[in-house]
């Protein structure tokens, strides 16, 4: 509370030329690192409270009342950093932000109760600022104008330090020896590496990151502390980000893990293959998702059922789709069963209906007889149909390639040009604060409970005369009322980038042919930096200034997301 008074005092005094910017930003940067000391309880405690009023995105966002979507401003500690560290900081916005920040604080601290932490919840928050430390806080998108992250994920650091020191007492000496050692190495590796954008994100994920996350999860087994109950994707019993279960497949559908079987995953591949389904009869969910091309099918945009016509957007991959909150390019679909159904409706796709598929497959014998295995009945029904098709997409996950072996120790060598090229999309290049480890998605950290969207400003053709923006309004017109609201014109999904080399052509239209043209387009700011006006557009318009170098080795790192293993069938 003091660290917020304090800043509030400056900020106020800023606004009447009392005292200077400089005095300012190290009144901030100084509350940031206070906030560090006690964000994991906070972020982890009340996640919607503290993204809302503390710490949250600089970005525009909707409330909802009633059905109607009103857009509120942002506001606290990020919005903070980027407005003082801009050359043309408003001092009485800065003031009113700054006032805020201090109320909320206090309104946070009023209503904390500490009792209400158990040690396994205090260890499984210490966890998950750890993440939130290496993907946000490293990446930059934690610090947006300061770029102060490295002292932060030390105050970080020694928050964790401090809190699990409670605990070590559990272990066996030898181990909390380890443990002490590794945060002092950790805090040493901090000192040594100051630098930004030469900060080695990769060793440090290998040799700091990773272990530290694997002690704790041991302290915690050795309090004999369950996993604790929370509204998170996480999977708790896991030790390593990269590790293929880190994430619950289950937590993002309505298919339970006791509900699911290898049966039900092949009934669901069957079904998935089958073009009876469609009202043509020449249409399955693979014609738009082939596994040789990393369930996509390399077209510009899909093919329609009308002979000569096509689908709106291009086909995105299915491997880890999974992972989301919401689905298509434009998040019209909450559930992963509700995306089959839009497929299932849509004129220009199957232009069928549950009760046709239905009828259909009660008058084929071999799919009786497969409904008859699953679920112990032989009339196929609409749910199962669901719970089926779920199964199967469920299974398509994606986290073994060469460079996932690799962080998990489980190969020994990776090309120096992979990894100048992970520690450029984890750092200068910023790609990693819209792309989020481990899924290199929108899938935003450390819960993985919610999607971005973003505005980018893509260009309807990347080359040639009369550059123009893509005239899809994206998610402003996905059909939900409450989001029809302006901030979400030309805003889309964030895309994995995983398996990005069987992917071709890219962005929601298909119109870049290569990852070339894609890393060009960022490098330059996206649609703003290119000199058109783009309402509201997330992405950064400032140039990247990447080198050739540099751009070869973003490209090489995304070939090395390939994971071989899952994109044939």
């Amino acid at each position: 509370m003091t660290a917020t008074t304090q800043l509030n005092e400056v900020a106020s005094a800023y606004k009447f030329g009392e005292v200077s910017k400089g005095a300012l930003r190290e009144q901030l940067l100084q509350t940031r690192l206070a906030y560090k000391g006690i964000a994991f309880i906070w972020a982890y405690r009340y996640p919607a409270f503290t993204e809302e009023h503390i710490n949250g995105v600089p970005l525009l966002h909707i409330e909802r009342y009633d059905t109607r979507p009103f857009v509120l401003p942002p506001e606290g500690l990020q919005v903070l950093d980027e407005l003082i560290f801009s050359e043309e900081a408003d001092p009485a916005q800065i003031q009113i932000l700054a006032k805020k920040l201090h109320t909320h604080t206090g309104i946070l601290l009023q209503g904390f109760e500490p009792n209400e932490i158990s040690a396994g919840m205090l260890i499984e928050a210490m966890r998950a600022e750890l993440i939130s430390m290496f993907t946000l806080g490293l990446t930059g998108f934690d610090t947006p104008g300061s770029v102060n992250a490295i002292p932060e994920a030390s105050a970080t650091l020694e928050a964790i330090q401090e809190t699990s020191s409670l605990f070590l007492g559990t272990l066996e000496p030898t181990e909390a020896v380890k443990m002490t050692e590794r945060f002092k190495a950790t805090q040493d590796y901090f000192k040594q590496h100051t630098d930004f954008d030469t900060f080695d994100r990769l060793l440090f994920l290998k040799e700091h990151l990773n272990p530290l996350y694997e002690d704790l999860l041991r302290l915690r087994l050795a309090l004999g502390e369950p996993a604790p109950k929370e509204l998170s994707g996480r999977n708790l019993a896991v030790d390593n980000l990269f590790a293929p279960g880190f994430l619950d497949p289950y937590f993002y559908t309505e298919l339970s893990e006791k509900e699911d079987s290898p049966a039900l995953r092949q009934l669901g591949k069957k079904l998935f293959y089958d073009p009876g389904l469609s009202s043509s009869g020449q249409m399955s969910c693979a014609s738009c998702h082939d596994p040789h091309k990393a369930f996509t099918d390399g077209a510009v945009t899909s093919r329609s059922n009308v002979l000569g016509q096509h689908v709106l957007r291009n086909a995105p991959t299915l491997l880890n789709a999974v992972y989301a909150d919401r689905y298509f390019y434009d998040l019209r679909a909450f559930t992963l069963e509700q995306q089959a159904e839009h497929v299932i409706f849509n004129q220009q796709e199957f232009n069928t209906a549950y009760e046709e598929i239905v009828d259909r497959l009660k008058r084929n014998t071999a799919y009786r007889a497969l409904f008859k295995t699953v679920f112990g009945d032989p009339s196929p029904t609409r749910e199962g149909f669901a719970r089926a098709l779920a199964s199967y997409v469920l299974s398509l996950q994606s986290f073994n390639s060469p460079f996932d072996r690799y962080v998990r120790n489980e190969r020994n060598e990776l090309d120096p040009k992979v990894k100048e090229g992970f520690n450029l999309f984890m750092g200068k290049a910023a790609c990693g604060t819209c792309h989020f480890a481990p899924t290199f998605s929108g899938l935003v950290p450390p819960f993985y409970t919610k999607n971005e969207s973003e505005i980018l400003g893509v260009l309807a053709k990347p080359k040639g005369w009369g550059r123009m923006l893509d005239g899809d309004m994206g998610r402003y017109e996905n059909g939900i009322y409450s989001e029809q609201s302006w901030i979400y014109e030309r805003s889309f999904k964030t895309s994995t980038v995983r398996n990005v080399s069987l992917t071709a052509p890219y962005f929601h239209h298909g119109g870049y042919k290569t990852l070339e043209q894609v890393v060009d387009f960022y490098d330059h700011g996206g649609g703003a930096g290119l000199g058109l006006e783009v309402k509201n557009q997330t992405l950064p318009a400032d140039s990247l200034h990447l080198n050739a170098s540099e751009k070869e080795a973003l490209i090489a790192f995304m070939h090395a997301l390939t994971d071989t293993s899952v994109v044939r069938e």
